[in-house]
């Protein structure tokens, strides 16, 4: 009897003991992600490099510099204090072209045909999201937008490739206030 309650007292202290971590088999050190760091440093430092030449290249151009981190100009302005820009929820209609840094066209006005866009409620690339909430209706605008701001590491996977900055010329037809605003 002695040794059976010896053996269920050593089987309980054995089971009591806390439990321990346990150690990953093999030890990954952040290099893909350091090395993903330095390519996109080293790709926006050069599509920043590209859009300053043209900014540059184009001095009858007032270009201007968004916070959201892409550059823009007026080609209509409308200076009327009594027109808003959109905010959230506001359906906007707007008509746009895309073309590369270099001009070549991507798609037309016919191509994409006028769009309309539920403001932050909808899908639309970062740049042009960004860039319809500086307009007022009735104003074009050319954005340049480095490749993080427009299709980024995957294109549209039809004509935009990865990687690619983009002009992009948009006239805002109308605002409709969201009510709710």
């Amino acid at each position: 009897m002695n040794k059976l309650l010896i053996l269920i007292v050593l089987i309980l202290a054995i089971g009591c003991k806390s439990p321990e971590a346990r150690r990953p088999i093999s030890v990954k050190s952040g290099s893909f992600i350091d090395a993903s760091v330095e390519r996109n440093k080293t790709l926006n430092a050069k599509e920043q490099a590209l859009i300053e030449k043209i900014m540059t290249d184009q001095k009858h151009h007032t270009y201007f510099a968004s916070e959201s981190g892409f550059w823009y100009y007026y080609n209509n302005k409308i200076d009327s204090d009594s027109l808003t820009t959109p905010e959230f929820g506001d359906l906007v209609n707007y008509n746009y072209s895309l073309k590369t840094l270099k001009g070549q066209l991507i798609y037309s006005i016919e191509d994409l045909k006028t769009q309309t866009y539920v403001m932050d409620k909808e899908e639309l690339f970062t740049g042009l999201r960004e860039g319809l909430k500086l307009m007022k209706s009735g104003e074009t605008v050319t954005f340049l937008f480095p490749s993080q701001k427009a299709y980024g590491y995957y294109g549209d996977e039809n004509k935009i490739g990865r990687n690619t900055p983009l002009v992009c010329e948009v006239t805002l037809n109308s605002i409709t206030k969201n009510e709710n605003n």
